[in-house]
C-alpha cells in the first residue's frame, strides 16, 4: 500500500474544488486534487464524440470576459493569472405559452416584451422592481466574495469593506430573505411573476419564495446594467476547467484523474488524508477539502465520526435531477439566426419546478464553430433539476426497461427542440441521452441531484468548516449555494480560510478588490 503526502487534498474537480485547489496552490500550499472521473470538471466538464464537443452542464455565463468583475469565477482566474477568451452576445430565445420571442440582457431588455404581451401596467411594475432592486443589487456586490473566510481572520479581510457595507446595512438584511418578499410588493402581473419565478428556478433550482434575494439581486446587478453582455468561453465549459487546471499546475498543484476516493482517513478525531480505490493512501498535512455533495461527503466518513454532524447534514433537502440530450447535427439549410440559448416553458399553471415543464436548449456552435465539424452544430438540451430520481431508482442500465424509459422521458426535450428546428431528428449524427442515473454514475452525485434545496428564510447553506478538524467542504452544498458563480465563491472561501490573512490581502490587492 503506497503513500503520498501533500498539504491539501481536494476531493472532486468541479468548479468549486478547482477554484479552491488553484487558489490554495497560488497561496503556496502543496495541493493534490483527486478526481474519480477520467475528465476534470465535474458537472462543468466537456467531452467529445465524433468531432462534436459537448458541454456536460449549463452553459450560460456572464461576467467572465472582463476584469475587474463581480463574478467570483473571474476573480479566481484573475488571482491565478489565467486568461479565458470569450465570445460575447446579448440575446437568447424564449418559447413560452404566450408565444416565441427573443429577449436580451440590459436595463430595458424585458420592457419591450412586457409592452407587447402585457401592456403599460406590466412595464411600470417591472421598472419599479428595477428601482427597488437597484440598492439591493449595490448591497449584493458591496463586498467581494474574495474577502470572505470563516475564521477570526475575517475581521481583517472583511474589515476592508466595512465602510461600503455600513451604508448598505438595511438592504443587506433584506437580502437574507426570499426574493418573493420583494417581488410580492411590486409585481402583480401574472406573466411578469411567472418570468421572475423562472429566473429564480434557473438560478437556484427553487421558485421565488425559496430563492434568496441576494442571488436575484446579484443577477440584476450583472444582467440589467447598460452595456452588459453574456459570455461563452471559446472551447465551451471545458475551457473554464482547463484554465483552472492550468492555474493549479502553474503553482505546483497536482491533478489526479481516475483517482476515486473511497474514504476520508480520520486519526485522533481529525481528518488526515484519504484512501483511494486500490488502497493508495494520500496524507494531508493541512486539510482535506471535499467538493462532493453533502450526501456524498457523508459516505466518505467513517461511521460515527461525527454523529451529530452526520445526522444534521444527512437531513439536507435535495433538488431533483436532470435529463440530458446531447446531439451532433447536420446544419445545412438551417435558419441563419439561431440563438445560442432557448428557454422553453410548457405550462405556467404547473409551476416552474414541475417535472419536464421547463426545458433549456443550448446551441453553442452558433457562437463557436470550433465545437462542431464544418457545416454541423452541437446541441445540448436538458430539463434543469426537475427530473424525479425515484422514477429511475434501482433500474438496470442495460435493461430494455431503462432504454424504454429513456425514450419516453426524452420526448419532451425532442419536442422542445422541434420548436426551434422542426426536422432535427432527421439531422442527427450523434444522439446521447442522459438520465438521473447518468448523473449519479458519472458525476458521483447522490441520487443525481442538482444540489441542496435549502429554502431562503428557512435554512442557510453552511460555511466550509465542519466539526471534524482537518475537514473542510466547498461546492454547491456550502455557502453561497448552487450555480457556477456560487460554487467558485465557495472554493475561494475554503482556500481563504486555510491561507494566512497576509496572503489573502495580497491576493485582494492583485485582483483590484482593495488598494
Amino acid at each position: 500500500m503506497s503513500e503520498q503526502e501533500t498539504d491539501i487534498i481536494v476531493i472532486g474537480s468541479g468548479i468549486g474544488g478547482l477554484s479552491c485547489a488553484a487558489l490554495s496552490a497560488r497561496y503556496g500550499f502543496e495541493v493534490t486534487v483527486c478526481e474519480s472521473h477520467s475528465i476534470a470538471g465535474g458537472a462543468a466538464h466537456g467531452f467529445e464524440r465524433n468531432g462534436f464537443k459537448f458541454d456536460s452542464g449549463p452553459s450560460l455565463f456572464s461576467g467572465l470576459s472582463y476584469s475587474p468583475s463581480a463574478n467570483p469565477l473571474r476573480q479566481v482566474l484573475d488571482a491565478i493569472g489565467e486568461k479565458l477568451p470569450c465570445i460575447t452576445y446579448d440575446t437568447w430565445g424564449c418559447c413560452l405559452p404566450e408565444g416565441d420571442f427573443d429577449t436580451s440582457v440590459g436595463p430595458v431588455q424585458f420592457c419591450e416584451v412586457l409592452q407587447r404581451l402585457r401592456g403599460d401596467k406590466a412595464v411600470a411594475e417591472w421598472l419599479k422592481l428595477q428601482r427597488v432592486i437597484e440598492p439591493l443589487a449595490s448591497a449584493a456586490v458591496a463586498m467581494s466574495p474574495a474577502a470572505l473566510r470563516f475564521d477570526l481572520g475575517a475581521a481583517i479581510t472583511v474589515g476592508q469593506f466595512v465602510p461600503s457595507l455600513v451604508q448598505h446595512t438595511a438592504n443587506i438584511v433584506k437580502l437574507t430573505g426570499p426574493f418573493s418578499r420583494i417581488m410580492d410588493g411590486v409585481v402583480f402581473d401574472p406573466f411578469a411573476r411567472n418570468w421572475l419565478n423562472l429566473l429564480c428556478f434557473l438560478l437556484s433550482g427553487l421558485p421565488a419564495d425559496s430563492t434568496s434575494a441576494a442571488e436575484v439581486a446579484f443577477m440584476f446587478a450583472d444582467w440589467y446594467r447598460p452595456g452588459v453582455v453574456l459570455d461563452y468561453p471559446v472551447g465551451g465549459s471545458g475551457a473554464i476547467v482547463q484554465s483552472l487546471v492550468r492555474g493549479l499546475q502553474r503553482y505546483g498543484g497536482q491533478m489526479m484523474l481516475n483517482a476515486h476516493v473511497e474514504q476520508v482517513l480520520v486519526e485522533g478525531k481529525r481528518a488526515v488524508g484519504v484512501r483511494l480505490r486500490g488502497g493508495k493512501l494520500l496524507r494531508a498535512r493541512r486539510a482535506v477539502v471535499s467538493n462532493a455533495s453533502v450526501w456524498d461527503t457523508l459516505k466518505l466518513l467513517p461511521f460515527g465520526v461525527p454523529k451529530r454532524f452526520r445526522a444534521s447534514r444527512a437531513a439536507t433537502p435535495e433538488c431533483d435531477s436532470f435529463m440530458h440530450l446531447h446531439l451532433g447535427i447536420e446544419a445545412q439549410g438551417l435558419q441563419p439566426n439561431l440563438a445560442c440559448h432557448y428557454i422553453v416553458v410548457n405550462d405556467w399553471d404547473k409551476g416552474v419546478t414541475a417535472p419536464q415543464n421547463v426545458v433549456l436548449i443550448s446551441i453553442p456552435s452558433v457562437l463557436d464553430p470550433s465545437l462542431a465539424p464544418p457545416g454541423k452544430h452541437v446541441i445540448h438540451v436538458y430539463t434543469p433539476g426537475n427530473e424525479p430520481y425515484d422514477l429511475w431508482r434501482g433500474m438496470d442500465r442495460q435493461s430494455e426497461e431503462y432504454a424504454s424509459l429513456k425514450r419516453l422521458r426524452a420526448e419532451v426535450m425532442w419536442q422542445a427542440l422541434e420548436r426551434i428546428i422542426p426536422d432535427v431528428r432527421s439531422r442527427c449524427e450523434v444522439t446521447l441521452v442522459g438520465t438521473p442515473l447518468t448523473h449519479e454514475r458519472f458525476l458521483r452525485r447522490h441520487r443525481g441531484s442538482y444540489g441542496p434545496a435549502i429554502r431562503a428564510g428557512v435554512g442557510l447553506f453552511p460555511g466550509p468548516g465542519t466539526p471534524l478538524p482537518g475537514l473542510l467542504c466547498c461546492g454547491d452544498s456550502t455557502f453561497p449555494g448552487i450555480g457556477l458563480p456560487a460554487v467558485a465563491a465557495s472554493g475561494m472561501i475554503a482556500a481563504n480560510t486555510l491561507a494566512s490573512v497576509k496572503k489573502q490581502m495580497e491576493m485582494l490587492q492583485d485582483i483590484g478588490c482593495i488598494t
